[in-house]
């Protein structure tokens, strides 16, 4: 059988095997800097491996913002970070034109790039900005360029886009609607940590020095990784369960009685993708070279958190998003 492997393949497998033992090195200098959070490091290194953005949801002070500047140093990615406020506007975002004069008297316009040529933002409390402003910066996210006056402007490749929401004080925020929530290929809860981590954060960041994250890949170690990644096989079995797990979760000729009593819309095409790349990333992040019905299972809460609602039905009667997608997770065991 291995006779029959081609010399392209092989370098293929070969260059795998080098990138998850890289891979396992970011995830070990990220530990040292985010106590207690490996599940949504895994998580948050799923989505950028697949080329995605991430929602960080979670209370403050556990450590969102330290993830995204962490990230950007480990991955050798140029990181910047907005505070997302009601006053926010596009160009505050996307940039601007602004009227120069030159010595000689003639006037033009020259573009100021904003924030959002970087290639890691952190888009911190993106619900407390305008729609207007959440559409720019979502528009940027699915074109990876914009447009201002008439003139494209591409973004730097890779771009990604780490934004937070705090699950409390919902006073004075803009919820995204549901058709921009699904721009974001993975909704990841951050918990608070446990006690033993919290521990150890305690005495590793009260002391005089604090550690820092140290870089491990370049922007061009990443982006092979990011091609790599979708260059691993996925089986048919776990392709036709990707299919019809989706497909389940929608109301309709697809979904069982309690999918057609309970579920208000279910889960766009985008999640099918999401779980197709997403569990590439994860089987490469644990060393394998090949996805499992597992990784499906582990990724379904975030790719279907933000992408599926409940009727009134459901509500009445005790069910929440996270209920009604165990039952999914369960039907993959």
């Amino acid at each position: 059988m291995a006779a029959n492997i081609s010399e392209t393949d092989r370098q293929i497998v070969n260059d795998l095997e080098a990138l998850g033992g890289r891979l396992e090195t970011v995830r070990q200098t990220m530990g040292r800097v985010i106590f207690g959070q490996a599940e949504v490091i895994e998580l948050t290194l799923t989505a950028i491996l697949s080329g995605g953005h991430a929602l960080l949801v979670g209370a403050p002070g556990l450590a969102k913002t330290k993830l995204a500047t962490s990230l950007g140093r480990v991955l050798g990615l140029a990181e910047k970070r907005v505070q997302f406020t009601p006053d926010l506007m596009p160009a505050d975002i996307l940039g601007s034109e602004v009227l120069e004069e030159s010595a000689t008297g003639q006037r033009q316009f020259r573009f100021v790039p904003g924030p959002v040529f970087c290639q890691l933002m952190m888009a911190d409390e993106i619900n407390r900005a305008s729609p207007r402003t959440q559409s720019a910066l979502l528009q940027a996210m699915q074109e990876h360029h914009i447009t201002v006056a008439g003139i494209r402007h591409d973004l730097p490749r890779p771009f990604h886009v780490l934004a937070t929401q705090n699950p409390i004080e919902q006073e004075g925020t803009y919820p995204l609607p549901e058709a921009q929530l699904d721009r974001f290929l993975l909704e990841i809860d951050v918990p608070y940590p446990a006690r033993e981590a919290e521990r150890r954060m305690l005495f590793a960041t009260t002391g005089s020095d604090e550690a820092e994250a140290d870089p491990v890949l370049s922007t061009t170690e990443l982006l092979n990784a990011q091609r790599l990644t979708r260059l691993i096989p996925v089986g048919e079995q776990v392709a036709d369960a990707i299919l019809t797990v989706v497909r389940s979760a929608r109301p309709g000729p697809d979904g069982d009685d309690f999918v057609n009593r309970n579920v208000a819309w279910g889960p766009s095409p985008r999640a099918s993708q999401a779980l197709m790349l997403g569990a590439r990333a994860r089987a490469l992040l644990q060393g394998r070279l090949a996805p499992s019905l597992d990784d499906v299972a582990a990724l379904i809460g975030p790719v279907f958190r933000h992408r599926m609602a409940l009727n009134f039905t459901a509500r009445a009667d005790g069910h929440t998003i996270d209920s009604v997608i165990a039952r999914f997770r369960d039907r993959l065991a």
